[in-house]
């Protein structure tokens, strides 16, 4: 399981420069090309920035701190994921973006809750 979170650090790290380095590109691979205006970019970089220190934090850690990264991790993705399904029932984003995005954030909210659960399984 360490390795597959390891991994899943890495996508944030990796995300997270893409989105700093071309916030545009997010923007386009996010489908909502027809929405690409500064302010859109700008939080494009905040959200980059963000994923890229959880990302860090994560790798950077010991295992004991770890286990406090992967709660955090863990807490920010339920809040993306519950943010893109309110979007998905309002339909106010299109539906394909908000649907991809809000499955790939749920994809590591479950991922989060798995080694939650493994971790209740762990002697102490």
């Amino acid at each position: 399981m360490e390795r597959v979170l390891e991994a899943a650090a890495g996508g944030r790290i990796a995300w997270g420069a893409l989105a700093l380095a071309a916030p545009g590109l997010n923007v386009r691979l996010a489908g909502a090309a027809d929405r690409d205006t500064p302010e859109i970019r700008y939080l494009i970089r905040v959200f980059g920035s963000r994923a890229l220190a959880l990302g860090l934090g994560y790798l950077l850690s010991d295992p004991r701190a770890r286990r406090r990264w992967r709660r955090i991790c863990l807490a920010v993705d339920l809040c993306d994921t519950a943010a893109g399904a309110v979007h998905l029932v309002r339909g106010d984003v299109p539906r394909a973006s908000a649907a991809g995005l809000t499955a790939f954030t749920g994809g590591y909210a479950a991922l989060g809750l798995l080694a939650l659960r493994a971790e209740g399984r762990e002697p102490r």
